[in-house]
């Protein structure tokens, strides 16, 4: 493609805004921008960020870049100035985030840019916060997320390679570029927007299976207007494979080897070296430890790389959580794929919560030798609360539930959820499947591996048990004449990372067998949990007492009751087994007693004073109650090896 011209004529400087016309591929645009930097900027005589000697210049001038990385997608939006503010605080003079395209782009041609996905809203608060953005908007963007990012509706082409120039692929990446490119090509700094340098793709050296992949999506930046330095970012397993011609590299770490910055001395010599990803922490996996990363040696590295002239990034430096089902999956060559917990916790400077750690104290220290100006105070802390439990008075099977979903699909075959003819047919996305058939004996019943990612099997809605990455067979009960055989399969997180991402078909992706023999005629019903699904449930007459025995998989409902004005707290499910939790219809993520995780997160702009209805998708079992504590529970910890 073509790189477009673009040329902007810049109308006026008056008091906080900027009036731009910009022709971009032809086509004039007017952009109305908020200011956000001194109003003696001149914008015709602009130059952004350089990186031809070795240091970076911006406007000419030389620049470090301290940079922290903080997710839009993972805090709630009333929150974003508190976590930019004190991220600020610290010493961080650079925003950087990713842009997720799976809740950008939920379905094929229908975008959401509002509410907590409003990009440029959050983008205005950095610039008029003073802090510069490095933007990262993939189309793939790894972060532990969901599928890296990519929606899941692109692996309904059963042909799809991902990350390469597949037309399949890069068609979708233009469209979903065509939209998000319009609403951030006005923010760059050279046209009085925060942003000074782009993100090409991210970490492909560890992917790297087309040679021209780079070239494309270095080329859909620029042939959208795109003008600010471009750069790449790769760990030392793929150093050297995922660079483009005209992006500067840098490169992601935890632990400092020499031989990592003489490559790029060697690659880029007489260029700046920046870590794009200096990795404070780590992420969890259920059924896992929790990783920590002690705060002196963490602050120990990043001096030694300030020391050697190099501008750092933290990832994270407020991790967030992994809100609803968007947590991603591991795999790196094990066996048996293991899903993410909820928290995105981290172990970073700034807590899940927003609390200061000894990280963040240390870190503002170290940082604040490389100002000449005092840093701001510190922002206060938000209130917490340990809530009374909430008492469960209500509840509803999984069966009855399903009155409440759409309607039920027929197949001969088992279908995976992507290929369900769902969504104006996008397919589902996440949440949970429920296949029914009929069977007449009882036996063995084998998966052949095909359950995607964990199926509660069912005879006659008695549960019998479960099929998974490892278990793929064991014995049905005998019975008499007809029954159904149900499997509830549970997306529980696509993996986000490696060369199996055209492999993250979920739900049933292949046959099953009773006593060898292959099960035909499927009644599928799709669960995904979206809000609309939830407020139907809240709403529905069919609730029963808890006087009337519960059965299993349920839904049930509580009361959380809020005196005043909310406060942020911790919801810790004792006595439950694993499910989902909604909280005035905002779904707060997954829970599992198999750890590490033990609570989840609850943010005060999600409650109201009064009464808030509470929802728990469980299972296997309840104690009847919900209750609240000021403090998480991560579980058992474990250094970062």
């Amino acid at each position: 493609m073509e790189r477009s011209s673009v040329f902007c004529v810049h109308m006026s400087l008056k008091q906080r805004y900027i009036f731009l016309l910009c022709l971009v591929g032809g086509t004039i645009i007017t952009y109305e921008l908020t200011r956000s930097f001194p109003e003696t900027r001149r914008m015709d005589r602009v130059e952004g960020l350089r990186a031809l000697s070795p240091q970076f210049t911006l406007e000419k001038k030389p620049l470090r870049i301290l940079g922290g990385s903080i997710h839009y997608f993972r805090v709630p939006r009333a929150y974003w100035e508190d976590r930019l503010l004190k991220m600020k605080a610290c010493g961080v003079n650079t925003l950087t985030t990713y842009v997720p395209w799976n809740l950008h782009e939920p379905e094929r041609g229908v975008f959401n840019f509002e509410g907590d996905l409003d990009i440029e809203a959050y983008l205005h608060l950095a610039a008029n916060l003073g802090l510069w953005v490095i933007l990262r908007p993939g189309p793939y963007i790894c972060a532990e997320w969901e599928l890296g990012g990519l929606p899941s509706w692109l692996l309904r082409d059963e042909k799809m390679k991902l990350r390469t120039t597949y037309l399949g692929f890069t068609d979708a990446v233009n469209s979903f570029f065509d939209r998000l490119l319009k609403k951030v090509v006005p923010l760059q700094y050279t046209m009085g927007g925060p942003i000074i340098a782009f993100q090409v793709e991210n970490e492909y050296g560890a992917y790297a299976t087309d040679e021209q992949y780079m070239l494309f999506t270095k080329e859909a930046l620029l042939s959208r207007g795109i003008t600010e330095l471009l750069v790449t970012s790769d760990g030392r397993d793929g150093q050297g494979r995922g660079g483009v011609k005209g992006a500067l590299e840098t490169i992601n770490f935890q632990k400092l080897h020499p031989e990592h910055v003489k490559f790029l001395d060697e690659i880029q010599p007489e260029r700046p070296k920046m870590v794009m990803e200096y990795w404070s922490g780590w992420f969890d996996t259920w059924e896992g430890l929790h990783h920590v990363f002690p705060a002196e040696q963490m602050t120990g590295v990043v001096e030694e790389i300030l020391k050697m002239d190099m501008s750092i990034n933290i990832y994270m430096f407020h991790g967030g959580t992994n809100f609803g089902f968007l947590n991603g999956g591991v795999d790196f060559g094990r066996p048996v794929a293991k899903p993410i917990i909820t928290s995105y916790d981290y172990d970073a400077p700034l807590s899940e919560a927003g609390d200061y750690t000894t990280k963040y104290h240390l870190l503002r220290n170290l940082f604040s030798r490389y100002h000449t100006e005092p840093l701001p105070e510190l922002p206060s802390l938000q209130e917490r609360k340990a809530y009374q439990p909430a008492v469960i008075h209500k509840h509803l099977s999984l069966w009855d539930s399903l009155q409440f979903t759409d309607k039920p699909f027929k197949s001969e075959k088992p279908v995976n959820m992507e290929n369900l003819p769902l969504n104006n047919n996008n397919g589902q996305s996440y949440g949970y499947t429920l296949y029914e058939t009929t069977i007449t004996a009882g036996g063995v019943l084998n998966s052949q591996n095909n359950v995607r990612d964990r199926a509660l099997v069912f005879v006659d809605k008695q549960f019998v048990g479960v099929l998974d990455f490892k278990t793929h067979e064991f014995a049905l009960p005998d019975g008499e004449g007809k029954r159904t055989l149900g499997l509830l399969v549970e997306n529980s997180g696509r993996v986000n990372y490696g060369k199996v991402l055209d492999e993250q078909r979920k739900g049933l992706v292949g046959d099953i067998l009773l006593n060898k023999h292959t099960l035909r005629d499927f009644i599928i019903h799709s669960l995904e949990m979206k809000p609309d699904f939830v407020n139907r449930l809240e709403s529905s007459g069919h609730w029963m007492s808890m006087r009337h025995q519960p059965s299993f998989p349920g839904f049930f409902q509580a009361k959380l009751h809020v005196d005043g004005s909310p406060k942020d707290t911790f919801m810790k499910l004792d006595g439950w087994t694993k499910g989902v939790v909604f909280i005035n219809g905002k779904n707060l993520g997954r829970y599992w007693t198999v750890g590490p995780q033990q609570t989840l997160y609850v943010p005060a702009p999600w409650l109201h004073r009064g009464d808030n209805q509470v929802i728990v998708f469980e299972e296997q079992k309840t104690d009847g109650k919900i209750q609240f504590t000021t403090s998480p529970d991560y579980g058992m910890t474990v250094d970062v090896q």
